[in-house]
């Protein structure tokens, strides 16, 4: 059987992304019912590559193997001989006759294509400068606890067409929602991966128009994590582009609102923004940890029946 990576939400068929979010809130309530006793990992271990900084990913994952009863390593460019310049297919070869699984945090996304190509063991996107997969795991799992299925439903993204977007992009292909786009001119996404979208999505330029009666609003820091020489100027271009409690209001009664966080409040948010009820923020980075149970689960046992 072919080994199974998550580079991209593409990687997944439509019918497995709607599994794994059921799996993860599962997961979700059995934790909070029976505490971490399902542990489907003992010595199973998962080695961490990061090569940019992180708070909730490093946490949720190392967790999320703590509580199977498995164990992570956590590996950053000074711990490893992938700072000292081995090839990438080397060091993949080499993790997969000693770990179970490995997840990468990094900026190339053509690199960690290169390491899955020569990995015989899972290979985990937790970022890359193109794709942020695992994050929207945990945005449609929270959207679907707190709102039913999002089949049907119209989200809108305000802010770069950045990594974050792309993969939201691709959740509107795998979840079957409508996807409103608000951004700059000059800061759309990639064409060939909005192009492949279809009738999914659209590009508007306008805030005020783009969350009219929409169900979900989320969003992004205006410079991503390698662009802080930018950010000046992003800051004059975003001018208008900033999530308020008043741009919620002209969204649906029930609507939603997440970032992937960190957010800069001030900047892309109001500074209240996140304390409104209408954002779910807190719940939604709290998600990280059980849809990416659910995925490391899928990847290494495949379905699991409730």
């Amino acid at each position: 059987m072919a080994t199974r990576h998550f580079l991209t939400l593409l990687d997944l068929s439509p019918e497995e992304s709607r599994y794994l979010i059921q799996r993860a809130i599962s997961i979700k309530n059995g934790l909070k019912t029976h505490g971490p006793t399902y542990t489907p990992f003992a010595n199973r271990t998962l080695a961490m590559i990061f090569e940019k900084s992180s708070t909730r990913t490093r946490v949720s994952f190392e967790t999320a193997m703590a509580q199977f009863g498995g164990h992570a390593l956590f590996l950053s460019p000074r711990d490893t001989q992938l700072g000292r310049g081995e090839p990438i297919g080397d060091t993949a070869r080499v993790l997969a006759e000693m770990v179970d699984a490995v997840m990468i945090r990094t900026f190339s996304h053509q690199g960690l294509e290169e390491y899955a190509a020569a990995s015989d063991v899972p290979v985990i996107n937790a970022l890359t400068d193109d794709y942020h997969p695992c994050q929207l795991l945990a945005d449609i799992m929270t959207w679907t606890e707190l709102r039913g299925s999002v089949r049907g439903r119209t989200a809108v993204w305000i802010g770069d067409g950045n990594n974050m977007c792309h993969s939201w992009i691709n959740a509107a292909r795998q979840f079957d929602f409508q996807l409103r786009i608000c951004c700059p001119e000059g800061y759309e996404p990639r064409q060939d991966i909005l192009e492949a979208a279809g009738d999914r999505v659209s590009i508007l330029h306008d805030p005020q128009a783009a969350v009219e009666d929409a169900d979900l609003i989320t969003t992004d820091v205006w410079a991503s994590m390698g662009q802080e020489e930018e950010q000046a100027k992003r800051e004059a271009d975003f001018a208008g582009f900033q999530v308020t409690e008043a741009l919620l209001d002209r969204a649906a009664d029930n609507a939603l609102f997440l970032h992937c966080l960190p957010a800069h409040r001030g900047e892309e948010i109001s500074e209240t923004l996140l304390d409104d009820p209408r954002a779910v923020v807190w719940q939604e980075a709290g998600n990280r940890l059980h849809a990416q149970k659910a995925l490391i689960e899928f990847l290494l046992l495949g379905r699991v029946e409730p």
